[in-house]
């Protein structure tokens, strides 16, 4: 069963192969923005929710270990009773000394089995954990990079095309008036304003 962010992922990336190209483009997309926006807010929002689950799965490492601990207390603690009833028969005094040492080395050892056992699993929940938030983290990251890196060629492609056409409409000036027309209707404009100075 996914997780929420591992849905939302899936939709992100749905909804990414789900765009159209730019014209004359096979690795550029054209995205909605608030399209976009409206998943990544929604995944920033459900990210928290998983933190707490699995730190929820990391604590209860606690509640095993206590309960793996009140197993081997009650083993101890029935060892012990069996023990003292051994000793207290004192017709097998020896048997009794031989047995309740047997026991209580056989409880200590599962009891210690119960703690390495617990304690495995417990770190084993955690790794898990850690390793799927830096994976989800991680296609988020990726995710995130990807949009700048489009945008980013966006603003740059389209900075290409004005200056691609603030040089067409220089040029097409330029050829309005050729340099020898230049001069003359500078010459013209001088003469008249000498003239209306004049008068």
């Amino acid at each position: 069963m996914n997780s929420k962010i591992e849905q939302l992922i899936e939709e992100i990336e749905d909804y990414i192969d789900s765009c159209k190209f730019k014209p004359l483009s096979s690795t550029i997309i054209m995205v909605n923005k608030e399209e976009i926006e409206e998943l990544l807010r929604e995944l920033k929002m459900k990210t928290p929710d998983e933190i707490k689950r699995y730190q929820k799965i990391i604590s209860n490492k606690e509640a095993i270990l206590n309960d793996a601990r009140q197993k081997a207390d009650a083993l101890i603690n029935e060892a012990t009773i069996h023990t003292n009833e051994l000793v207290n028969e004192h017709e097998i005094m020896q048997q009794a000394y031989a047995k309740a040492n047997e026991i209580v080395t056989l409880a200590t050892r599962q009891a210690q089995s119960i703690l390495d056992a617990a304690t495995m699993q417990a770190n084993d929940f955690k790794a898990q954990a850690l390793q799927y938030m830096d994976d989800s983290l991680g296609s988020l990251e990726e995710i995130v990079t990807n949009a700048m890196n489009d945008a980013s060629a966006h603003y740059e492609n389209l900075l290409n095309s004005m200056n691609s056409y603030k040089e067409l409409i220089q040029s097409n000036r330029a050829q309005l008036y050729p340099v020898d027309a230049l001069e003359e209707v500078a010459e013209a404009e001088n003469a008249a304003s000498d003239a209306g100075q004049t008068t």
